[in-house]
């Protein structure tokens, strides 16, 4: 049987002016039967037409902030460091492999992005918008439980899971503020973050603010995520 081929999006550090990617992105999609691909950084049309033509799914991976402007906010100081050039891609990226119902899947800056580029908004930064206890960018190791999720019954997460709450790992300053007219919530967070998200008219456009790719080696849940995500491609 032909593995789906899974495009990547890749990662940018603008201080060594290279984009690069972490082992566990790939391995996860690798040991769950797809094979990952890490795409180029462009944005040019044609080649993100022809690159959503040849894959069949796309993990929208973490990273920098999504800049504001793209759901309609300033930046504040708060904002940390973006990517335009990334920005402009994934948004081309994104439209034409949701118009083709091609597979998504975004981790971390992932849901945010997908959150914003459909018309949602954000938290631009957690500590001045949303001061709380709970941990939500802690420490290594990044592969161990920080804080816990309640799951929302008959969500198709819950439906994977079979459990209404989720031990998880955390690492971002910003998060899902209002959601996306076509995105339903899968999961919050004990202080009332977004923590999941999916669009219910399409095959499978799932999004968590987590980290399965850390966890994927120590927690069974993790590996289901990816699973599902690779064999939702056929």
């Amino acid at each position: 049987m032909k593995k789906p081929l899974i495009g990547v999006v890749p990662l940018w550090d603008s201080e060594k002016n290279c984009y690069w990617m972490l082992p566990n992105y790939m391995q996860g999609i690798e040991k769950s039967g797809g094979i990952p691909v890490m795409l180029p950084l462009t944005e040019d049309e044609e080649i993100i037409k022809q690159l959503v033509n040849t894959c069949d799914g796309f993990l929208f991976t973490g990273g920098q902030d999504v800049d504001p402007k793209i759901y309609n906010e300033a930046r504040t100081k708060q904002c940390g460091e973006s990517c335009t050039q990334r920005d402009n891609m994934e948004t081309e990226l994104f439209r034409l492999a949701y118009e083709k119902d091609k597979s998504i899947l975004g981790i971390c800056r992932g849901i945010q992005f997908i959150n914003a580029v459909m018309g949602g908004t954000l938290y631009r930064d957690l500590q001045t918008e949303h001061p709380t206890y709970t941990v939500h960018h802690q420490p290594h190791p990044y592969d161990k439980p920080i804080h816990s999720v309640k799951i929302m019954k008959n969500s198709p997460l819950h439906k994977l899971l079979n459990t209404d709450a989720l031990e998880v790992t955390s690492l971002h300053h910003q998060a899902v503020k209002d959601i996306a007219p076509n995105l339903e919530c899968m999961a919050v967070s004990e202080d009332g973050l977004i923590e999941a998200l999916f669009a219910p008219d399409k095959k499978f456009v799932w999004a968590v603010q987590w980290h399965p790719e850390y966890s994927f080696f120590t927690d069974e849940n993790s590996r289901k995520i990816f699973k599902k995500f690779t064999d939702s491609v056929s």
